[in-house]
């Protein structure tokens, strides 16, 4: 298995390296990272301005790229720009949970919707933002989970959000808001926007928000497709 693996906290994420020692026991991993944090930039490219690509050195022999755009370029990249095929591409470990409406926004999650152009299989991977590194942990749990059920059989693309201390494993749909936003004026024109968690833990385990908030890692099949098939189905005859 060929694999490649991004992320959105950028080159230098500690989790970075971890992720693909783990990732070489399934295959020959490529890491193609984005030089700069490239949090909530969801699956953007720079089709204009000209980017940086430096080979890097993370350790262990491991083939490394920095790329000075977003996550879905760095995908772009190792497809495009090395002149690659993958059977994968592994995106993470997000510092943050991707859930919820926040999964509109997430560069970890567009880095592998980019990968699906190309027909590649995905797995976006996240975790709570204060405890990043326990998450590796689990990563032979979540992978066996996928490959004993045959995940990869139903669906191209999964959305994988991993709580601190997990009790067990759950297949998930998007839940809805779990932050508030709003525009902080910093004053001279200048506004920041802030944000804060309003989701309080419910008890409806197949939503992403509540599984996460019970302790369970969420597993959730993502589409890259726009189409409401329900409504074109309806209203296609018209």
């Amino acid at each position: 298995m060929r694999i490649l693996i991004t992320n959105d906290d950028g080159i230098s994420s500690p989790a970075l390296p971890i992720l693909a020692r783990w990732a070489r026991k399934l295959g020959e991993v490529t890491v193609v990272a984005p030089k700069f944090e490239q949090s909530a930039k969801s699956q953007a490219i720079d089709i204009r301005g000209e980017m940086e690509v430096k080979r890097v050195d993370i350790g262990e022999g491991i083939v490394a790229y920095s790329v000075s755009s977003t996550p879905a370029d760095c995908t772009r990249f190792g497809v495009l720009g090395l002149g690659a095929s993958y059977d994968l591409v592994i995106s993470g470990i997000n510092r943050g949970y991707n859930i919820g409406h926040d999964i509109a926004y997430s560069g970890t999650v567009g880095a592998i919707l980019e990968g699906s152009r190309f027909g590649i299989k995905g797995l976006a991977l996240s975790t709570d933002f204060d405890t990043l590194l326990p998450a590796s942990a689990y990563l032979d749990d979540v992978y066996g989970y996928i490959t004993e059920h045959k995940l990869y059989d139903y669906n191209d693309l999964y959305n994988v959000n991993i709580p601190p201390k997990a009790c067990g494993i759950r297949i998930t749909r998007q839940g809805g808001a779990f932050f508030k936003d709003d525009f902080a004026c910093l004053g001279n024109d200048m506004y920041k926007q802030v944000g804060e968690p309003i989701k309080q833990k419910g008890d409806d385990l197949s939503i992403d928000i509540d599984a996460v908030y019970n302790g369970y890692i969420s597993i959730m099949p993502v589409t890259a497709s726009r189409t409401d098939f329900a409504v074109f189905e309806k209203l296609k005859n018209l």
